[in-house]
């Protein structure tokens, strides 16, 4: 069964100025459209493609099925020459392949030392950055990465939270993303950063019956097309078509905010995961109560952090 959406805002031609006053303080995703991007959204074919880049090797993930499951891992990493990969993800069947002749690519870039390094597109692509206009909707020195993209078509990534800001770009084909607020989290069935529910069309409701609570957003992004996705705003991406996309992230909180060692953008602010950490440790010291009094006071402990931490604005 396909669950009813709200369909996510689309405006026309947003300058910077509009959307650091009207659009960014709302923390809702938008669609941005008519924005100025460059010369890729028409010279990114996948001729054009191969050759700009050619046989250096990329890192990929190769799955026998449509649906990419991050927590249990139904997909392998190999390694292909870029412009044999292009060719591969762009077809439907294939006469080579890894798993099964119809199998899917993604491709997700990464630093040179995935340990210490942030995925930037002027590193790793330089030929490609050249025809990328990066809408520069935030400060200079709040920039975190510029993630370049390719999926085959049926292609759909786990549902998961990033913890800054960014813009999905949509270079070439169609995605269809489907999103969910961070209010929404205690109905998504969260393994850290990743929803357990993997198809949020059909969703296991024997499994996953708190999952109908969750209200869903979605939007249907076409080539040219700019997503903001607010952080901790959970996301689905379902490419329709073979595709190519640029995720740029940036800080919306204090640099000091984040952890250092974080080269994907996915850890908990310190903050965070140092609270996550004290409540564990009171979870472990409430077995030491009988199972009637560890009741009682986690009831209490729940309610303080409702009186203390949620909010009450949320729209």
């Amino acid at each position: 069964m396909e669950r009813r959406a709200e369909a996510v805002e689309r405006l026309d031609g947003v300058t910077r100025e509009r959307f650091l006053r009207d659009i960014y303080p709302r923390r809702k995703p938008v669609v941005l459209t008519g924005l100025e991007l460059g010369t890729c959204t028409t010279k990114w074919t996948i001729d054009y493609l191969s050759q700009a880049e050619g046989p250096k090797e990329v890192k990929i993930h190769v799955s026998a099925v449509p649906q990419m499951d991050f927590l249990r891992k139904n997909f392998v990493y190999r390694t292909l020459p870029f412009d044999s990969f292009v060719q591969r993800a762009a077809e439907v069947k294939h006469k080579e392949y890894f798993l099964t002749e119809d199998e899917k690519y993604y491709l997700r870039s990464v630093g040179e030392d995935v340990r210490k390094d942030i995925a930037d597109i002027r590193k790793q692509f330089p030929t490609l950055a050249e025809d990328v206009h990066i809408p520069e909707y935030f400060e200079k020195e709040q920039f975190f990465s510029s993630v370049f993209r390719i999926s085959s078509a049926g292609l759909q990534l786990w549902t998961h939270y990033d913890v800054m800001d960014n813009f999905l770009i949509q270079v070439t084909g169609r995605k269809r993303v489907v999103l969910y607020s961070p209010r929404d989290a205690p109905y998504l069935y969260l393994s850290g950063t990743k929803s357990e529910v993997l198809d949020v069309d059909n969703p296991d409701m024997e499994k996953y019956p708190l999952f109908v609570k969750a209200k869903r957003y979605e939007c249907v992004l076409e080539a040219g097309d700019v997503l903001f996705i607010p952080a901790l705003w959970f996301h689905n991406v379902i490419s329709e078509e073979f595709g190519v996309a640029l995720n740029v992230f940036w800080k919306h909180l204090p640099a000091e905010s984040y952890d250092k060692t974080d080269t994907y953008g996915n850890k908990d602010p310190m903050a965070a995961s140092r609270a996550i950490q004290i409540l564990d440790r009171a979870l472990k010291t409430l077995e030491e109560l009988p199972e009637e009094y560890r009741d009682f006071y986690a009831r209490r402990m729940v309610l303080r952090i409702q009186e203390k931490a949620y909010r009450n604005d949320y729209g």
